[in-house]
């Protein structure tokens, strides 16, 4: 019989008897070694159960156990994590030692995880605070142990016990995602972005790119609500059309970074017109035909060489050369080709700015 850890008993229990409840953890992934090694070699580590039989660590174990079929297996168990936050502290635990959760997992745990930190947190400071230095013994709080978590921190803490690291605003955004998805006082283009972002990161993909086109879709929906919007101005709501739809024709070949960008552009012109109270200026391009080059602000043109400073540092051209296709080479050198005249167009205009500010 193995030895338990402290603070547990050993005990034979009835598969049937034990409960899983809600967990987190949602795919279980390949049982098939584990099934196999179980066969083999038994159960070398017991589960992990509540004194009422509510399973706390081996939730893939306990799968592959009935799998098998066997009626009773021995267990461990622990006293003390009755409550919902050990039993979430156990089950993270379990999860850090085991199968990695996916991020939607994960961000559920989270979630729940820093609520109830926060609530712990709370809680011991506020009965703390009645605590005197006269009467240590005194009901409220004077003999509770300190907070096993600092209060105010919930978001850090929770990212580090569910994922090992301080991720807390990737987490926050796949929630942020989440409460789009299922908030009906969104417009149904806004919730069916949300839901198609939350599949993308289900099959894999960043969020972070995620959580831009998501942006850059709240933006456009803003626009839509002023172009809808009877009380605006008519050349208010023709701006808001306009700036929508040229926002649009850019959605399927501007990266995720770029469309927030032009979306968030896009509404701060719309929104500064508005709050000018003035007839908005027509901008010198009113729209964009299909296949045109969408025309990006300069914010956009600084992201993207802020990103690709240095990049030569990073490759090996005896490498990459012989390693490009001839479509990905002649791709290559049209790029250098179109950036190096526009280097030259832009150096021209720069200096003749110099020249008229009366610059040396």
């Amino acid at each position: 019989m193995s030895t338990p850890p402290a603070g547990h008993i050993e005990l034979e229990r009835a598969v049937d008897s034990i409960t899983t409840g809600r967990r987190h953890r949602q795919d279980l992934g390949d049982l098939a070694p584990l099934i196999e090694s179980i066969r083999r070699n038994g159960l070398l580590q017991p589960i992990t159960i509540t004194l009422d039989g509510h399973l706390i660590c081996g939730a893939r174990r306990l799968a592959a156990i009935r799998q098998l079929g066997w009626k009773n297996i021995n267990v461990w168990v622990r006293g003390g994590v009755s409550d919902r936050l050990g039993q979430l502290l156990a089950e993270q635990d379990d999860n850090l030692l085991h199968k990695p959760l996916t991020q939607l997992e994960a961000a559920a745990l989270y979630r729940e995880l820093k609520a109830l930190l926060a609530e712990d947190a709370a809680r011991r400071q506020e009965a703390t605070r009645f605590h005197t230095a006269d009467n240590p013994d005194e009901d409220g709080g004077g003999n509770l142990p300190p907070p096993q978590f600092e209060h105010g921190k919930a978001r850090s803490q929770a990212a580090v016990m569910v994922t090992g690291r301080d991720a807390h605003k990737s987490l926050e955004r796949i929630g942020r995602l989440q409460d789009l998805a299922d908030d009906e006082s969104q417009p149904e283009t806004v919730r069916q972005c949300a839901v198609r972002e939350i599949e993308q990161i289900r099959a894999g993909g960043k969020v972070y790119p995620s959580h831009q086109r998501m942006n850059a879709e709240l933006s456009l929906a803003e626009l839509d609500h002023l172009a809808a919007d009877p009380a605006q101005p008519d050349e208010l709501r023709e701006q808001a059309r306009r700036e929508a739809a040229q926002v649009r024709v850019a959605e399927h070949e501007a990266k995720a970074r770029e469309l927030e960008e032009l979306a968030q552009a896009a509404l701060a012109r719309v929104k500064a017109a508005k709050t000018a109270g003035r007839r908005p200026k027509r901008p010198a391009l009113t729209a964009v035909e299909q296949g045109d080059p969408v025309p990006f602000p300069l914010s956009v043109f600084t992201a993207t060489w802020d990103d690709m400073t240095g990049w030569w540092l990073h490759y090996d051209p005896e490498q990459v050369g012989p390693a490009l296709s001839e479509e990905q080479w002649t791709l290559f050198e049209q790029t250098i080709a179109g950036t190096i005249a526009f280097t030259n167009a832009a150096r021209t205009a720069r200096q003749a700015n110099r020249r008229g500010e009366g610059v040396a």
